[in-house]
């Protein structure tokens, strides 16, 4: 048994051992702090030799000051001059164009050129020298004393530029504008300037001042299709540019900066005023006294007449030219001049373009719309119109072309035409309108607005929105966009739930080309603009094959029932501002959302024709539709076409053709011509019909008040 009173003795544990951690860890810290003191008094003491006060102060914080954003700007030039460096390495010039092409309409005759007309085989020291002083004083006076960036010049602009005044130079110097020309594009950037201010500083590092100077005179875009001075010596003067005189040097250094503008065959006026400029320009400089420059002032440049290119179909050559580059280079063509036969008809080309803008000039600021394009061919595909906008002069982005679109309503024949090749739908089979939905999206009717029971075809006239979509559910999106790219649509666009109702992007001629397949019997109709090229010499590069086979996109059936409700459309429905009397005529319209795009499309027995409406900035339009301004145009350009022709039928159409009477003739003596409209232009027309009204006027005014109330039978006679 354990002793109740015994108690075990604990081991003590040394407490030496812990005081003496614990003393080491405090004098450490201790020693630690004291140490690091001891350094920063040091290193006060070091850097007080340094430090400075008063107004020594203000300048040693500006130089350290500089000194930081000094390399931040190192840092952020080293990245913006990074694409001036890619450019660089690449060691290459922009491509001058290298072929001249001459185009002929339909019938033989010249309607423009395109491509260069360069020369850079006269030496700088060959040049006048009153062309180069003339270039200098408008340019860039500082030409030989800048590094490349006239920084002088380029304050002087923005301050004018600010005060809203037009300065007689450029911001730019000449080593700048050379750096565009050569290696950038004309885009309007804060990055291209970047980019081009570097570009600028190698020119002047890699050559000399006078290699600056000729590469400019060679490579400088005047108008026309000329690149250089030599080169537009002989277009505009006739002339060698080692003969041309002071007045003729003037004009040509004026049209440097905007030779859209200043070319004297665009506006004479203009380029004598800008030459003038360039004579008070010199004299300013000092390069010349006003006695030398008073005989030039006297007497301007009068330029060789090139009225016949400003009149030219210049939105269809932009395109044609580079059909024909696209030709040159497949058929490995010798040379670099050619001559191409095209299908355009200038008579139609002015029809198109009268209807364009005369609706722009009448209606456009009612709608609130500025721009227009159309795409005319006949049934077979070949162009004979072309508009890409209201006025190439001030824009040359062809809308007919590059512009790509929302066609609203217009695409729905894709959707029908679908529905009758998969369903074996008829245009009286009925349907019901009521609302419909795909996941959360709920077209609407225009008007919000149901009908119930109705048949394909009234739908259709009607544009109703409802039905295309309860199609597209039955038939597949994916069938429905791969028949639009069969019938002639080569943009890709994505399949949306809301394919049916138009959203897409579209071209107007790839929807000429489309809607070419109804009024062709069903046969795939790609719209071409070319049909022969030769060389200067005669020598035959490519010829247009008429006879190639064609593909069959539509079944005959098909198109039958699709014509026959294009013709509802211009008959009952929303097209009936299309009506020809004595020409029936197949469309449909098309108008999307928020009003941003306006069209009508569609065809006759003769032509086919998509017209298209609406702003460059997509703006809103003043509730602007298919069935208004679009179909108002195209109704006006058919009946000017099919003024003087035989009108043609449409297939599946019962239409009843007016009499045609022939006159008596032996048919073996009489020789096929070509069928075209008649060659009065809308102008003359409307020329003509004042001289009329002023000639009644006048009668009426030499009428007596007396016998006011006889019958008139004086103007009749007239």
């Amino acid at each position: 048994m354990q002793d109740p009173f015994y108690t075990k003795e604990k081991k003590q544990r040394p407490k030496g051992s812990m005081l003496a951690a614990d003393a080491w860890l405090d004098s450490s810290l201790y020693e630690f702090w004291q140490a690091l003191g001891r350094a920063y008094t040091r290193y006060q003491d070091f850097m007080s030799r340094f430090h400075v006060s008063g107004i020594k102060r203000f300048f040693v914080e500006i130089l350290s000051d500089a000194f930081t954003f000094g390399a931040i700007g190192c840092v952020l030039m080293t990245a913006l001059a990074l694409p001036a460096f890619d450019i660089i390495d690449r060691g290459a010039f922009n491509k001058a164009e290298d072929y001249s092409v001459v185009f002929l309409d339909r019938f033989g005759t010249e309607i423009g050129r395109r491509g260069i007309r360069s020369d850079d085989s006269v030496a700088l020291d060959q040049m006048p020298d009153f062309l180069i002083k003339a270039t200098l004083a408008t340019e860039d006076r500082r030409f030989y004393e800048h590094f490349g960036i006239d920084v002088v010049g380029t304050l002087r602009a923005l301050a004018s530029n600010a005060q809203g005044e037009r300065g007689t130079q450029g911001g730019s110097s000449i080593t700048q504008q050379l750096a565009k020309n050569l290696f950038l594009s004309s885009e309007r950037t804060i990055e291209r300037k970047i980019v081009e201010a570097f570009l600028s500083v190698w020119l002047e590092w890699n050559y000399s001042k006078d290699q600056i100077l000729k590469l400019y005179f060679d490579r400088a875009y005047m108008g026309g299709g000329n690149y250089g001075v030599t080169a537009a010596s002989e277009f505009y003067f006739g002339k060698r540019v080692q003969d041309i005189n002071l007045a003729e040097a003037a004009m040509l250094a004026g049209m440097f900066k905007a030779p859209g503008n200043y070319a004297p065959h665009v506006d004479l006026a203009a380029a004598r005023g800008r030459a003038n400029l360039v004579l008070t320009n010199l004299v300013a400089s000092g390069f010349l006294t006003e006695g030398q420059v008073t005989a030039a002032r006297r007497h301007p440049a009068a330029a060789i007449d090139r009225s016949q290119d400003i009149n030219s179909p210049n939105y269809f050559l932009d395109w044609a030219f580079e059909e024909a580059k696209t030709l040159i280079e497949a058929n490995n063509a010798p040379g670099n001049n050619f001559v191409v036969r095209t299908t355009i008809d200038t008579t139609l080309q002015a029809y198109a373009e009268e209807a364009i803008t005369s609706v722009i000039r009448e209606q456009g600021e009612q709608y609130r719309v500025e721009q227009g394009a159309m795409v005319v061919t006949d049934t077979q595909g070949a162009i004979r119109a072309m508009v890409g906008g209201t006025d190439y002069a001030k824009s040359q982005f062809n809308r007919a072309i590059v512009s790509n679109r929302q066609p609203g309503s217009s695409f729905k024949p894709f959707v029908y035409a679908e529905a009758f090749e998969q369903l074996g739908l008829t245009p009286t089979d009925t349907v019901s309108d009521h609302p419909v939905c795909i996941g959360d999206w709920c077209p609407q009717n225009y008007g919000r607005s149901y009908r119930g029971q109705t048949t394909l075809i009234s739908a259709f006239a009607a544009s109703i929105n409802t039905i295309p979509v309860t199609l597209s559910i039955k038939t597949g999106r994916d069938t429905i966009a791969a028949l639009s790219h069969r019938m002639g649509l080569r943009q890709e666009y994505p399949v949306t739930r809301s394919l049916a109702l138009g959203v897409a992007s579209v071209s107007v001629i790839d929807m000429t080309s489309s809607y070419a397949v109804f009024a062709n019997h069903g046969y795939k109709t790609q719209a071409y603009g070319l049909t022969r090229m030769t060389t200067l010499n005669d020598q035959l590069v490519w010829e247009l094959d008429p006879e190639a086979p064609r593909e069959r996109v539509l079944s005959e059936q098909t198109v039958a029932y699709m014509n026959e409700m294009m013709y509802a459309v211009t008959q009952s429905g929303t097209g009936t501002r299309a009506r020809i009397e004595g020409v029936p005529t197949l469309g449909k319209t098309g108008t999307t959302t928020s009003y941003r795009d306006a069209w009508f499309c569609g065809f006759t027995g003769n032509f086919v024709a998509a017209v298209w409406f609406g702003n460059d900035d997509y703006r809103t339009t003043n509730n602007l539709t298919g069935g208004t301004l679009p179909t108002i145009a195209w109704q006006k350009f058919m009946a000017y076409a099919h003024t003087n022709v035989e009108v043609k039928p449409v297939f599946g159409i019962d239409f009843q053709m007016p009499e045609q009477i022939i006159a008596d003739a032996d048919p073996e003596n009489v020789e096929e011509i070509i069928e075209r409209p008649p060659s009065l232009k809308p102008a003359a027309a409307r020329k003509l019909l004042d001289l009329a009204d002023r000639l009644e006027a006048t009668i009426d005014l030499n009428t007596p008040r007396d016998t006011a109330q006889a019958p008139a039978t004086g103007t009749a006679e007239l």
